[in-house]
């Protein structure tokens, strides 16, 4: 009963110009993305950017106006029962019934899938040892922690180890541990050849498991790439100032503006000033000096790499900024042009 992985010459997903259109809203406006097999791509966008639009059609909850869609080589719109074969979906809360054990839960849904009595009870402890789960198998749902449930609900999704898993924000709302072990697990399934789609609100999900990201605006893909090559869009190197209190942030952006290369960016949340030079190496030592000359308390100076969130942030004007590590709910886009040329 398991659907086949997708072939390693073909796309997970293969989408294609596609756009809907909600009453005079445009949701999706010529869409191009690929998730390739074996691969997790995360979608990243604020709200209402189309994300979840676009994870419906894919999974044939919802259909396009124009435009094409292939799931493991299936059209979503001619072939929606092969389509439905091939993939798991999971949303933001857990659906699994709380007043079962882990094991009968699974053992149910196996049994439901069309999987024999003892081929139920044998995929049952294979998904529980997976996801780290084996300790608890006959305790009730009920007891588990939100982890614990999260991690049983993707197990319910890969019963017939499906060969494309669409993840609709699966992290939102819990808290860092959990989401950590949430990370891990949908990298064992990567490991195992399941395809991942991946939409979150949380940059640093996006860094930690993505092979791939893009980054969606008003219905369209504004840049696409490894991880890495979307946060270059952000610029290079540049010098990152900690202070022990935010009431020293203007001065200290006073004092290095001669050694950056643009105007310092000020954070006083983090009591944080952030600065580019022509010459990296020698600002942060020139830095350094003037800091400890003018007496300023400093918990670090360092030299980094542009994050994730802040390619987000340049790549989308700053407007409608996410929370620290985190961006809005809900759309898709168009992943057709390189990041170098997506900057809108």
């Amino acid at each position: 009963m398991s659907a086949a992985p997708a072939a390693g010459d073909r796309p997970a997903v293969e989408v294609r110009q596609l756009s809907k259109w909600y009453d005079d809203q445009c949701v999706l406006d010529a869409v191009d993305l690929v998730v390739e097999a074996g691969s997790v791509l995360a979608l990243l966008g604020h709200n209402g950017a189309g994300k979840t639009t676009l994870v419906r059609i894919l999974s044939t909850l919802e259909g396009a106006d124009s435009g094409s869609a292939l799931v493991n080589g299936h059209d979503v719109r001619t072939t929606g029962a092969r389509v439905r074969e091939q993939i798991a979906l999971a949303g933001q809360y857990a659906a699994v019934d709380e007043l079962l054990t882990g094991r009968q839960n699974l053992t149910m849904l196996a049994r439901l899938m069309g999987l024999g009595r003892r081929a139920s009870v044998r995929r049952a402890v294979e998904l529980l040892a997976e996801l780290d789960l084996a300790d608890a198998a006959d305790r009730k749902v009920e007891t588990y922690s939100g982890g614990m449930r999260r991690r049983l609900d993707l197990a319910a999704c890969i019963v017939t180890r499906p060969a494309v898993l669409f993840l609709d924000e699966p992290t939102t709302g819990v808290d860092p541990v959990t989401r950590g072990e949430l990370w891990a697990a949908v990298s064992s399934l990567a490991a195992l050849g399941v395809s991942v789609l991946l939409t979150t609100q949380y940059l640093e999900e996006a860094e930690q498991i993505a092979d791939s990201v893009v980054v969606l605006e008003h219905g369209r893909v504004i840049a696409h790439g490894s991880p890495s090559e979307v946060t270059a869009c952000a610029g290079g190197e540049r010098i990152v100032v900690t202070l022990g209190q935010p009431a020293d942030v203007d001065l200290v952006a006073r004092l290095v503006e001669p050694l950056a290369g643009s105007e310092p960016t000020t954070d006083r949340r983090r009591s944080r000033v952030t600065f580019e030079s022509p010459d990296p190496l020698g600002a942060l030592g020139a830095c350094a000096r003037a800091l400890a000359a003018a007496g300023v308390p400093v918990r670090e100076v360092a030299l980094r790499a542009p994050s994730l969130e802040e390619a987000f942030m340049h790549l989308t004007g700053g407007g409608r900024g996410p929370a620290p590590g985190a961006v809005g709910s809900a759309g898709a886009g168009s992943a057709g042009e390189p990041v170098a040329d997506a900057v809108a």
